[in-house]
């Protein structure tokens, strides 16, 4: 139970932060606690990311009373209530440590090991983390060495299994979460700024920043826990809030006049339910049930244990491993601890740390949520006690869930789940019986954080006899597979009990299961689910008879007929679905070449900034504290693609009384134009006029008081639509082609073909025509959506902070849409927590919306845009239909391509044009002989598709791995000698890629791909492949290499360096820090140009170099951050500034020498003040036109291991080897090649940006995007930084690493495919008729349910049916 909090006066609300007392007298009661944090303290490391992201985790610390000591915890402070903390001490990641008082060794470790890019999510990490450090040190494990804690390797790769990161590719955060460990080996952790390569373990300990739990404890202050103990819970009417201490006093509060009068009361344990079910409307009574013993209990008796149903999952999961380890009741307790295990596998820790068993099992009677807990209760034979009117009721599990959905005043008050045992016979447990139970869950997540598609518990009591495996009874339950509930397979329990296991019945019972678990009709991958169940089924009945075997060692060789002999295995592991230890992560190794030719440039220094990343201190644009009378801004969006917007009214009233105004096309100023983005192809709208063109398009922006009275009001808004007389939308390509709707694509952008295309298929010795591709979107889920605030200032002004990869053309589209002089206008950026191409032209309409309700209010705006809203808007990478036809000799050389290409651009042009020219520089990449195409990109009802990481080049390079594929397929070839024989010689690179291509010694692709097979041993590896599929039947392997060639743009760039009287430096540019280490590259830059100069001092330049925000009245000119190529560009432009530096420094610092022999930095910057000599220089760097173009190569070999039963794909290892030319910084290239090769997996192998027949986007959040996690990345991720050493014509050298990468994911992507292709030849052998050619389209992303349909919905069936015919 838990304890009673303090009381401020008579009803206040007390808790600490990070040691600082808050008593607020007034709250509303929905307020949560990172509203709080955000509005009303000064600390902002708590971010809003979506309700499941970990970027707003922090450590809740609270008294327990009956265990007379302090918990912590962590919890999502964007769910957890307000009111619900009263007593407490809050911990956020500025509580551990900052740059004022000193970092917590989190902070520098993750700065060390270069675990913070955008930085968005790292205080999130960094408090998942400190919680699992906290707990470990509870436990009464030894203690570890010094600098080190409890904690173990697994668990600290765990500890952020729920924090997601769309940056980093989580390889370093898990390497410092791991320094921590007491049993981690330093050898395998990667790359970092403390030790050297050869150092000794004791000098990699010394170097680590020392971690001693006692001096890095929790802040729980005396005073705070001395009230604890003595003061009385919160119950009061000025917030509404109320927290009984008996289930008497819970009735009466809901039976009171309030909620009689059809008042709305909300339960509260977590209100962890509203991550999933959004609030849209305001409660009037919340109930606090944490203070009732009945719900907060843990009861035991000889039937089972009796569980409160306000206890959190953790809890549960606690005290359920507790009790396994402490009372060894055999299969009874192996039950208990499965049921924990699975537990784990539900949301995230810091959801289970709040939310509780009945609120899930309550969203599953009520809601229908797809609950894991309800079906693994409805297994063992749960039961419920249930609080109806005045009387107690306790039934079945099965009943509870078959019940009309329960009245909001009943409460279900605990659970009970029976202790298990096999059946006796005259009173006692017959010695040959065995109880067997065992849980089984298919989620985009091993670890969970996902929804399965489908879930089950099965409990089985069998017993050895002579004639096999008798089953006594058996009870089998399913979830989640798109009914109402979770329900129990009865036919197949009936047709099971009393029957002696057989290939037959065990076939029989397949079958039958297949009826049992269907689908509700409109249901995702219906035939996908009810093969889970086969699956599943089938698994649990092998794990204990002899067909097991036939897992690991193909068919037995023996079956006595139909029989299935064998001992049930005691310890029930499932041999098929567990794939790999316990370990997410093996060791992998990185390989970087520093260069010393242009030092501090080349060396592996961290990212600037990542400390004060890490503690929270590091000010994104939605950390700018409001203004006073500050607005808060939300758009409306049409949910239709074409259609008149005739009116716009709200639920609760015409308008509500929150809503200070509604702001639509009406209000731009007659000088202004209704210009939401701009770039070089044309502009955008900023709202629809009378007509909305898509879904999503902006209808107006509500404004109101607070960001959450916005947000409500706009979800709540009804809008009146007309589509009378009206052409149907265009929603497909097919429809554009048909009604001629395309954009032009100016000549000068459109690519050339190569070669003579009909002679190249007249040389063909086969040809393979009109194949098709079809390629969806991707959303850029930047952990930061998208904001922007707008100040009015003096003389009709306005200045705008954005987070933007773009403050120029924001700029100009905000003065357009006012109507006021671009000096009139500022836009300021700090920095922008990711952006990934989102963040450019996507992030002006919300700049200018901003901007013109604070003109129009004359007051300041602020937007922070919902996830929900975010990802309707933000259009997202090009979908696309590819058909193609291709000649090919017999020894697989490719004579001739020709492609047709039909590109999804959405309502505008936005950067469409460039498509054509990215995608044929990435398919170029191999010597297709001759190439020839058609691309049109077509104009369709759908918000606009924009630049997303590689636009194009991914599509590209993946339609070339599909050809190359379709070919070896056709002439029974290895893929691998397909792809070396249409690998490019310089010959005919140059002949594809022209002057870009640069001089011979720069072509090192060959190179790479012989290195990359040598460091993965690839050939070797094939062999073990092939030994490992013919060993075994339920998993299957692939390896694949890939080739990546990438045509790069340089961009024209500002800079301006500025040095001031104590020798520090000032610098600004025009490219944007999004995470991808710019300014740092720009520190080193500046430290070496300037340390031409030759005086004393130099050498630690760097530190006194600072690059200041983005400021468009400042540095004007400054373009678009994007293409990869911002940070060389940027680097140049200020090398110049300090190259005239350098020049007007150089007399004096010549006659200072003669005076004083050696000369010092600040000295000689003081005296050149004291001189009046010019100490700040602009410059306006432009590449050369022999120098604009270049290419990059990279290759990947990537193997995977697919689970044939669950389509389930798992990355054992990848592989990398990349040019970076020589890099301006190592350790911030390879943050950007393996974060970039993680997006690049999403996009391949996880991420459905799907959307309904209208065109509206229908994933809305973490919920259903999936994006990668720490479990679903390479188990082991090697990567070499390859130094091609000198490049003349680029910038010192160096070479691009923030987009090419992504290309090579498609590597796991072929290693899925070769996987399958195993599958389907097994198949073939067992003389299966349909999905057996080895020609097969895989479609992207290739996620569980398409994997397995490639091999075999019915694979059990057609498996069981071989061995009936043995």
């Amino acid at each position: 139970m838990e304890a009673a909090p303090p009381s401020a006066g008579e009803d206040g609300l007390i808790f600490e932060v990070n040691g600082e007392r808050f008593e607020v007298p007034e709250v509303d009661p929905s307020t949560t606690l990172l509203e709080f944090l955000r509005s009303r303290t000064r600390f902002k490391s708590v971010k809003l990311g979506c309700g499941g992201c970990g970027a707003c985790v922090v450590l809740l610390s609270k008294y327990n009373t009956e265990l007379k000591q302090v918990e912590n915890f962590t919890v999502s402070s964007c769910l957890t209530l307000l009111c619900s903390i009263n007593g407490c001490s809050i911990t956020s990641s500025e509580g551990l440590g900052n740059s004022k008082d000193g970092f917590h060794p989190i902070h520098q470790r993750f700065t060390g090991f270069h675990a913070s890019q955008c930085g968005f999510c790292t205080p999130g990490m960094c408090m998942s983390l400190f919680s699992a450090l906290a707990n470990a040190e509870k436990t009464n494990r030894p203690q570890a060495s010094p600098g080190f804690s409890r904690l173990t390797v697994s668990e600290a790769e765990k500890a952020i299994a729920g924090n997601l990161c769309r940056c980093t590719g989580y390889r370093p955060i898990a390497d410092a979460c791991k320094s921590f460990a007491a049993d981690v080996d330093l050898e395998d952790l990667g790359i970092n700024s403390f030790w050297r390569k050869g150092d000794s373990k004791e000098v990699k300990v010394s170097k680590l920043p020392f971690y001693n739990p006692k001096d890095h404890s929790c802040s729980y202050t005396e005073k705070l826990e001395d009230e604890y103990k003595s003061t009385r819970l919160l119950n009061s009417q000025k917030y509404s809030w109320y927290s009984p201490v008996t289930v008497d006093e819970l009735r009466n509060l809901l039976h009171s006049d309030m909620v009689e009068n059809g008042k709305r009361t909300k339960l509260v344990v977590g209100n962890t339910a509203n991550g999933y079910y959004k609030e849209t409307e305001k409660y009037d009574k919340y109930i606090d049930l944490r203070y009732i013993p009945e719900l907060s209990v843990v009861k035991e008796d000889n039937s089972g244990i009796e569980f409160g149903a306000a206890l959190s999952i953790s809890k549960v999961i606690l005290y359920l491993k507790e009790k396994s380890k402490v009372n060894l009741r055999s299969s009874g307790d192996m039950v208990l601890t499965k049921i924990a295990d699975h537990l784990e596998k539900i949301a995230s820790g810091f959801i289970r740390n709040s939310a509780s068993l009945g609120g899930n099992l309550i969203m599953a009677q009520r809601n229908y949520f797809p609950s894991d807990i309800a079906t693994l209760l409805l297994a063992v034979g749960s039961s419920v006690s249930i609080l109806t009117g005045h009387k107690h009721e306790k039934i079945m599990m099965e009943e509870f869930l078959r019940r009309p959905p329960l009245d909001p005043k009943n409460v279900l008050l605990s659970v009970q789940i029976p202790f298990l045992e096999p059946i006796r016979i005259n009173g006692t447990v017959q010695t040959n019986s065995r109880l067997l139970f065992e849980t089984y869950r298919a989620a985009p997540r091993p670890l969970g954080n996902a929804l399965p598609y489908l879930n089950a518990a099965f409990l089985a009591d069998i017993s050895c006899n002579k004639n096999g495996i008798l089953v006594n009874s058996i009870q089998l339950a399913f979830g989640a597979y798109g009914t109402k509930h979770a329900t129990r397979a009865k036919k197949v329990e009936e047709y099971l009990t009393g029957k002696i296991l057989s290939v037959g019945i065990l076939n029989e019972a397949i079958k039958l299961v297949k009826g049992d678990v269907v689908s509700e009709e409109g249901t995702s991958h219906a035939a996908y689910r009810s093969s889970l169940a086969a699956g599943f089924l089938f698994e649990f009945l092998n794990s204990f008879s002899s067909v097991g075997s036939a897992i690991s060692g193909g068919l037995p060789e023996n079956l006595n007929g139909l029989s299935l002999d064998g001992a049930a295995k005691s310890n029930n592991e499932s041999e098929i679905s567990q794939i790999g230890g316990s370990l997410l992560l093996s060791s992998a190794k990185q390989v970087v070449e520093s260069s010393k030719d242009y030092h501090p440039v080349g060396a592996p220094m961290p990212k600037f900034g990542a400390a004060i990343q890490a503690s929270g201190e590091a000010v994104y644009v939605d950390d700018i504290p409001s203004p006073p009378n500050c607005l808060h801004g939300a758009f409306i969006c049409s949910t239709k693609p074409l259609a008149r917007v005739k009116g716009i009214t709200f639920k609760s009233h015409p308008q509500p009384a929150e809503v200070a105004a509604v702001i639509s096309v009406k209000d731009i100023p007659r000088e202004g134009e209704n210009i939401g983005s701009m770039a070089m192809f044309g502009s955008e709208p900023l709202f629809a006029d009378d007509l909305a063109r898509f879904a999503g398009d902006l209808i107006a922006l509500v404004v109101a008081e607070t960001q959450k009275n916005a947000n409500l009001a706009a979800k709540t808004a009804i809008v009146d639509y007309d589509t009378e007389g009206l052409d149907p939308p265009i929603l497909t390509v097919e429809e554009a082609v048909e009604r001629s709707s395309f954009f032009d694509v100016p000549p000068f952008l459109y690519p050339q073909e190569v070669g003579d295309f009909s002679k190249g298929m007249a040389e063909a010795d086969y040809k393979i025509l009109s194949a098709e591709i079809r390629l969806g979107s991707q959303y850029y889920f930047y952990m930061e959506t998208q904001t922007a605030l707008a100040i009015p200032d003096e003389d009709n002004c306005m200045v705008v902070y954005s987070s933007i990869q773009c403050p120029e053309f924001a700029h100009r589209v905000i003065a357009k849409c006012l109507g006021i002089p671009e000096h009139n206008v500022r836009v300021l950026t700090r920095r922008v927590g990711g952006g990934f191409g989102g963040k450019a032209l996507k992030a002006m309409p919300v700049a200018a919306a901003c901007a013109l309700a604070a003109h129009k209010l004359r007051r300041p705006v602020r937007i922070y845009l919902d996830r929900k809203t975010d990802m309707i808007i933000a259009g997202g990478r090009h979908p696309m239909k590819i058909t193609y036809s291709v000649g090919f000799k017999s020894d697989g050389k490719i004579t001739a391509l020709h492609l047709d290409i039909l590109i999804n651009a959405g309502i505008t042009t936005d950067i469409s044009p460039i498509m054509p020219s990215n995608m044929m520089g990435a398919i170029k990449k191999y010597d297709w002989g001759a190439l020839s195409f058609d691309v049109k990109v077509c104009k369709t009802n759908h918000s606009s598709k924009s630049a997303m990481r590689a636009p194009g080049e991914v599509q590209g390079s993946f339609i070339t791995e599909a050809i190359i594929e379709h070919v070896a397929s056709f002439l029974s070839m290895e893929v691998d000698s397909v792809r070396n024989k249409n690998i490019h010689t310089y010959e005919s690179l140059k002949l594809f890629y022209g002057s870009a291509s640069g001089e011979p010694v720069e072509f090192t692709l060959p190179s790479i791909w012989d290195k990359v097979a040598r460091s993965s041993s690839f050939d070797e590896r094939i062999t073990m492949t092939k030994q490992f599929n013919r060993s075994n039947i339920w998993r299957k392997r692939g390896i694949s290499r890939v080739p990546i060639v990438h045509e790069l743009y340089v961009r024209p760039a500002p800079g301006k360096v500025g040095i001031l009287w104590d020798g520090s430096i000032v610098v600004e540019v025009g490219g944007i820090e999004l995470g991808q280490g710019l300014w740092t590259k720009v520190k080193q830059v500046v430290a070496y140009a300037l340390s031409a100069i030759h005086c004393d001092g130099t050498e630690d330049l760097v530190e006194k170099v600072r690059v200041v925000q983005a400021d468009t009245l400042s540095l004007v000119q400054g373009g678009f951050t994007a293409g990869s190529t911002t940070s060389e560009s940027s680097c140049e432009a200020v090398r110049l500034c300090c190259n005239v530096l350098v020049e007007r420094l150089a007399t004096l610092k010549e006659k200072l020498q003669e005076e004083m022999g050696s000369v010092k930095w600040d000295a000689l910057i003081l005296q050149a003040h004291y001189q009046n000599i010019n100490l700040a220089a602009n410059s306006f760097f432009v590449p050369d036109s022999s120098s604009t173009k270049y290419l990059n190569y990279g290759a990947a070999v990537s193997e995977v291991e697919v689970n044939i039963l669950t389509g389930e794909t798992r990355i054992l290892r990848t592989d990398i080897v990349y040019d970076c030319g020589q890099s301006m910084n190592p350790a911030v290239d390879l943050g950007q090649i393996e974060g970039a090769f993680v997006q690049g997996l999403g996009f391949f192998m996880l991420e459905e940006y799907l959307t309904n027949s209208d065109g509206l986007v229908v994933v809305d959040g973490t919920w259903n995007y999936k994006i990668p996690t720490i479990d679903t990345i390479p188990r082991q991720f090697n990567v070499e930084v390859l130094n091609s050493g000198h490049h003349q014509k680029r910038v010192l050298s160096s070479k691009a690493s923030g987009e090419p990468p992504l290309l090579l994911a498609a590597s796991v992507h072929c290693a899925t495919r070769a996987a399958i292709k195993e599958a389907r030849k097994q198949l073939k052998s067992w003389g299966a008729a349909d999905g057996t050619d080895t020609v097969f389209q895989l479609d992207v992303p290739a996620t569980m349910p398409v994997v397995k349909q490639l091999c075999g919905l019915d694979t059990v069936e057609i498996y069981l049916q071989t061995l009936l015919s043995t």
